[in-house]
C-alpha cells in the first residue's frame, strides 16, 4: 500500500456506478455526453481496472469494501450452496465474513454514511448510516439506525427497480420507473450529504446494471426507440453527479472524490446453459422419475454440478450430501476432464468458442474460505452468458437480458488534492485498501 502524505483531515466521497464501462464513459466523455465524468476525469485520474471473478456485482463490491478475494470475504456467487445438507440461498450480509471498509472507518473514529451498496442488507450498526441493498424488501427495514428509515419513507425512497418491467416488450414503463428510483436514490443521498457530519460517504447506483441488462443491446445497435432514452437516462446520471459533487465541494473543498464502476458490459450472443451440457455428457444426472424443478433435485449419481454464473461443483465423496466422486486422483482427473471438454465448447450456430478460460479454484483465490469456492470457475468469451438452469431444452438460448457483465472493462476515477493516485491498482480489491490506507486505517483491516 503506499503511504499517503495527507494536507489535511481526509474526507472521502465515493459515487459506485453498477456494472457501467469504462470503454463506455471514455466515449460518452469525449462525445460531450456526459460533461460533469468529463469535467472530473480531466481535474483527476481516469482509468481501467479489472473486476473479479465470477464477475458478478455481489462477489466484486464485496471484494472492493474488504479489499479481499472471494476465499478471504466468502461471497463467491448471486447464488451459493451449503454443501451438506445440500441447500441453495442467496448471500446476504450477515455471510460476509471481513470486515468492510467503513466497519474499518467507524472503529479508526471516522463518521460513515454508506447507501445501497451490494451485500449490505440487512444493514449492521456502524459509526453513522448505513442504508442496505437491493435483497431489502421493506424500506421500513432498510436502514441502521432504525430511525433513517422514517425519512427514507417520507422522500419516497425506492430499494431497487421493478426489473420485471424490464422484461416486458414496451421498455417505457421500465425507463419510467428507472428515471423515478434513480431521482429518489440521489435526493435522499443529497440529504444526507448535506446534513450529516461525514468522514466516508459512499453512494452506490444499481439503475445502471440494471438498464444495461434490459437495453445494451439496443445501445450498441442505435436501436431508433430506445438507444436515445438510454443514452437519456445517462445524460440524467452525469447530472446528478455532478449535484453530488458540487454539493460536497461546497462544504469541503478538499474532499476526495472515488467514481467507480465492479464490471464492464456487453451484447448477450447467446445464454449458455452449463448444466445441460453437464446432463448431455452423463456428469449430472435426476431421477427419471422426478420432476427436474431445480439442481437440488440431482441424483446421487452426479459427478458435477453448475452454479450461476459458470460455477462448477464436483459432486465431491466427503464434502457433498451425495457425494459420489472420490478426493485425490478421481478428484483431478475429474476436474482435468471438464476443464478440457468446457474449454472445447463452441456456439452452435455459428461454431465460434465460447469459452476462454477454466481456472481451478486454487489458481484465483487465497484465503480461509477456499474450500467453498468452486472447483472450476469458467470464464466465457464476451457475449457467452453463462447460466445454471437445469430445464433448459437446448445448451443455447437468446433470453431477455440482453446486456451481460465482462471482466476487464471496470473504471474508476480519482479527484483529489491530496497524493491519492491509482498508479498501481489492478483490480477492484485495490480501492478499497488504497481508501484505508488514505485514513491510515489498513492496519485495522481483518
Amino acid at each position: 500500500m503506499p503511504f499517503f502524505r495527507k494536507r489535511h483531515r481526509p474526507r472521502v466521497l465515493v459515487i459506485g456506478l453498477d456494472g457501467v464501462p469504462y470503454s463506455f464513459l471514455k466515449k460518452h466523455m469525449e462525445s460531450g455526453d456526459l460533461p460533469n465524468l468529463a469535467q472530473i476525469a480531466e481535474g483527476g485520474t481516469f482509468r481501467r481496472i479489472n473486476s473479479v471473478y465470477p464477475t458478478v456485482s455481489s462477489v466484486a463490491w464485496a471484494s472492493y469494501m474488504t479489499g479481499k478475494n472471494p476465499a478471504g470475504h466468502g461471497i463467491f456467487g448471486f447464488i451459493d450452496r451449503r454443501p451438506n445438507p445440500f441447500k441453495l440461498f442467496i448471500p446476504n450480509a450477515r455471510n460476509l465474513r471481513a470486515k468492510a471498509l467503513w466497519e474499518v472507518l467507524g472503529e479508526h473514529g471516522e463518521k460513515v454514511v454508506v447507501i445501497n451498496v451490494p451485500v449490505t442488507y440487512p444493514p449492521s450498526p456502524v459509526n453513522g448510516i448505513l442504508i442496505g441493498g437491493f435483497l431489502g424488501a421493506d424500506v421500513n427495514k432498510i436502514g441502521y439506525p432504525p430511525e433513517v428509515n422514517s425519512k427514507l419513507l417520507e422522500m419516497g425512497y425506492r430499494i431497487d427497480v421493478d426489473a420485471w418491467k424490464g422484461r416486458q416488450e414496451d421498455k417505457g414503463p421500465f425507463l419510467e420507473n428507472l428515471h423515478l428510483t434513480l431521482d429518489k436514490r440521489c435526493e435522499v443521498a443529497s440529504h444526507f450529504l448535506r446534513h450529516e457530519d461525514w468522514d466516508f460517504f459512499q453512494l452506490h447506483i444499481m439503475e445502471t446494471d440494471r438498464i444495461n441488462h434490459f437495453l445494451w443491446e439496443h445501445y450498441e445497435q442505435d436501436d431508433p426507440r430506445y438507444a436515445p432514452r438510454f443514452l437519456e437516462f445517462y445524460r440524467k446520471l452525469d447530472r446528478w453527479v455532478g449535484k453530488l459533487v458540487d454539493a460536497t465541494q461546497k462544504r469541503d473543498k478538499r474532499t476526495t472524490i472515488v467514481i467507480l464502476s465492479d464490471h464492464g458490459f456487453c451484447s448477450v450472443k447467446k445464454e449458455v446453459y452449463i448444466n445441460h451440457w453437464l446432463q448431455d455428457q452423463g456428469y449430472l444426472k435426476f431421477e427419471p422419475r422426478k420432476e427436474k424443478d431445480a439442481i437440488t433435485d440431482m441424483s446421487p449419481e452426479s459427478k458435477a454440478y453448475s452454479l450461476i454464473p459458470g460455477r462448477v461443483f464436483v459432486n465431491l465423496k466427503g464434502r457433498e450430501q451425495m457425494g459420489s466422486v472420490g478426493s485425490g486422483s478421481e478428484y483431478e482427473g475429474l476436474r482435468e476432464e471438464l476443464s478440457e471438454k468446457l474449454m472445447d465448447l463452441r456456439d452452435p450456430d455459428t461454431d465460434e468458442p465460447m469459452v476462454k478460460k477454466v481456472y481451478r479454484r486454487e489458481e484465483l483465490y487465497r484465503g480461509p474460505y477456499l474450500d467453498e469456492a468452486a472447483d472450476l470457475i469458467v470464464v466465457p468469451h464476451d457475449g457467452y452468458d453463462l447460466k445454471g438452469n437445469v430445464k433448459a431444452e437446448g445448451l443455447t438460448h437468446k433470453g431477455e437480458l440482453v446486456g451481460m457483465h465482462t471482466y476487464d472493462d471496470a473504471a474508476v476515477f480519482v479527484w483529489t488534492d491530496d497524493p491519492f493516485e491509482p498508479g498501481d491498482w489492478k483490480w477492484i480489491g485495490d480501492v478499497g485498501l488504497a481508501i484505508l490506507a488514505y485514513f491510515d486505517a489498513e492496519g485495522m483491516l481483518q
